[in-house]
């Protein structure tokens, strides 16, 4: 009786280093491709990365203000609130801080700069600033992030604006 139980571990571990496995999967296990940023990213490729840029420098070419607010800390559903909220001429974008960088290069917005450092979240208006900034208080109260995400800076015709106005 004790020799079944010493020989079965040894056989096991003997087919762990032979390469033969002791359980067969079949081969109808489908596999999937899911892509989760990395190397085929927006923000990893030269290719993704260029387009951050264009569109970055086309959404500058029609705002007449932009500004940021600190990019951590919100869930995916409050993002989605947040941007429901805000007017159909406001874009609201995270971009990495080199690529706006390279973006506000050469326009009216490159004393932005400054305010680049730690995650950025952007909003790019078009129109209806007021509305804009309007919708973005009344989240803050709904969402309870009054502390957490001011109003970090803006600019409006080249003139940089802190948090104090």
């Amino acid at each position: 009786m004790k020799t079944p139980a010493l020989i079965l571990p040894m056989v096991a571990s003997a087919a762990a280093f032979t390469g033969t496995p002791l359980v067969s999967r079949s081969a109808s296990v489908s596999h999937s491709n899911l892509y989760m940023g990395g190397a085929a990213g927006a923000s990893t490729t030269l290719e993704g990365k260029t387009k951050t840029v264009e569109t970055v420098q086309g959404l500058l070419e029609t705002s007449e203000m932009i500004f940021t607010i600190p990019g951590g800390s919100m869930s995916v559903a409050e993002t989605q609130t947040l941007r429901k909220s805000l007017p159909e001429s406001t874009t609201m974008m995270t971009v990495k801080n080199t690529l706006m960088s390279r973006a506000v290069a050469g326009t009216d917005y490159e004393v932005a700069t400054s305010m680049l450092k730690g995650p950025n979240t952007w909003f790019f208006i078009e129109e209806d600033i007021g509305g804009t900034i309007k919708a973005y208080k009344g989240f803050l109260k709904e969402a309870a992030k009054i502390e957490s995400h001011p109003i970090q800076g803006g600019v409006v015709e080249g003139v940089e604006y802190d948090s104090a106005g």
